[in-house]
């Protein structure tokens, strides 16, 4: 007999010798038989009321923890459906506060996946549209920049499978590495070299990030006005978007506080709100300016004068100075007043801390759909319903509306490690639809493959960790379920 077995999990269809691994490294051939290598991660709540546990503390098996609901079986090392009409590789029933309840479980394998990267700074990473690369591969592209944060957006289809194998390689590797949390350099055209890791500070051209900005130039002259009145009598905050004038502006107009002549580069918008003073980089507010005083055209002799106290700062409060104009209205660099570099600081005390976030989004096609029930389109409209509930390595998930099931889900609540990959290249991440048990049976799911959650125990694989106490039980948010239908 051949020592040889054909591995179908994925559309590599590997050939694997007895006591070697497949490309991926998840099968084996164990004395003939296909074998998932890595352990069925199950999660399971504490008895406290609370439910506060020490996230990923590895546990003993509980049989009656499984049986009145307290575990959850996650898709983490489940195997998958591939080649598709098969069920779900666990199917499992248990109950929830005396209500029937099953979990359907799978890993799927995703080529129409990617990440979002919402990466906190005020630093210039690179035009709107420009491409990011990893190891001079194109991997995804700069979106659009929100509060304080520029957004980037990873992988796709298109990079996995569009380009050259190369250009597909290096995007399934990006997206695994971040998607587990690990640290990845990426150069962005035209812009800066950025490392990013989940749940961490980015740095920007070597430069780690502190802090998020308290809000754009004009933001935090409304924020601050009333602490800065009386201490000095103009502040400019200066932001790549919209740079602040305090006396222009309508919180100091409010406080009475009279013009004091300063004339800025840029496009004025509404008053004490200015455009474009600066082009984008890494220097203050975002700006390419590391001479504050370049972005002043003038003071205006009919409303400044001499002695007249300026403070010039950033929205994180990063940079600051103070200056005091001379007689010819040109301001002079000044020791800054102690009250007044309390304010600053009290800008700095206001920003939060500065993080790279994550998100997995991924579409559950047809064929991973078919793992759930012989009609797909059944599940699809029981998740529309609020009847199903999608979670992803235990974590919660965003579920896009529209068609399909698009999801999302921040990969800092998932176990590390939590994702895979096979050399199509393609992500494998773990997916569970919960819902009641005759919600199942009526969407025509596979019935006769469910299994109690008792029955587990049999399972030499598993690994039970700790219920992560910030996640959301995916089967209380059933609760509804059994004392009002959704309409």
């Amino acid at each position: 007999m051949s020592d040889i077995i054909n591995c179908d999990a994925c559309p590599v269809l590997c050939r694997i010798r007895e006591g070697r691994g497949g490309a991926c490294d998840r099968y084996a051939n164990v004395g003939g038989e296909l074998v998932r290598v890595d352990p069925l991660i199950v999660l399971q709540r504490t008895m406290e009321a609370d439910g506060d546990a020490v996230p990923f503390l590895e546990r003993e098996w509980d049989a009656q923890a499984a049986e009145d609901g307290r575990q959850f079986v996650t898709g983490i090392g489940a195997a998958t459906t591939y080649p598709d009409y098969k069920p779900a590789p666990f199917i499992v029933a248990s109950t929830h506060e005396g209500v029937d309840m099953v979990t359907v479980v799978t890993e799927g394998i995703f080529s129409y996946c990617g990440v979002k990267v919402k990466v906190d700074t005020d630093r210039f990473l690179g035009p709107e549209g420009a491409v990011v690369r990893r190891d001079g591969e194109a991997v995804g592209h700069v979106t659009t920049g929100e509060y304080g944060s520029q957004m980037l957006s990873l992988g796709g289809v298109h990079h996995l499978t569009g380009g050259s194998k190369a250009e597909g390689r290096q995007t399934c590797r990006t997206l695994l590495e971040l998607s587990n949390r690990q640290a990845v350099e990426l150069v962005i055209d035209g812009g800066a070299r950025v490392l990013v890791q989940a749940g961490r500070p980015p740095v920007v051209n070597d430069v780690p990030e502190d802090r998020m900005r308290v809000g754009c130039g004009s933001a935090t002259i409304g924020i601050f006005a009333k602490q800065w009145a009386g201490l000095v009598d103009e502040v400019v905050v200066v932001d790549d978007h919209i740079t602040g004038v305090l006396t222009e502006h309508k919180a100091g107009r409010y406080l009475g506080l009279p013009e004091s002549g300063v004339v800025l580069r840029g496009r004025r918008s509404t008053p004490g709100r200015y455009f474009q003073v600066a082009d984008p980089g890494t220097g203050w507010g975002g700006t390419d300016i590391t001479e504050p005083l370049s972005i002043i055209e003038r003071f205006d002799a009919r409303y400044a004068r001499p002695g007249l106290r300026l403070l010039m700062v950033s929205t994180t409060g990063e940079h600051s100075g103070y200056y005091l104009l001379d007689d010819a209205l040109i301001p002079v660099p000044a020791p800054m007043p102690d009250a007044v570099a309390a304010t600053v600081e009290r800008i700095r005390e206001n920003c939060e801390p500065a993080l790279c976030t994550v998100l997995f989004i991924a579409g559950a096609g047809g064929s991973l759909r078919a793992g759930v029930t012989e009609n797909p389109v059944l599940l699809t409209q029981s998740v529309k319903k609020g009847l199903t509930h999608v979670t992803c390595g235990g974590a919660p998930t965003y579920v896009w509306p529209g068609g399909g099931i698009t999801f999302m889900v921040d990969v800092t609540l998932l176990p590390k490690n939590a994702f895979g990959s096979v050399p199509t290249p393609a992500l494998v991440a773990p997916v569970e639809f919960t819902m009641r048990l005759d919600d199942y049976v009526a969407m025509g799911g596979h019935a006769g493959n469910v299994v109690r959650a008792g029955q587990l125990e049999l399972l030499d694989r598993r690994k039970v960790l700790a219920w992560p106490s910030g996640n959301p039980w995916p089967m209380a948010s059933h609760h509804y379920a059994w004392g009002g239908r959704p309409g």
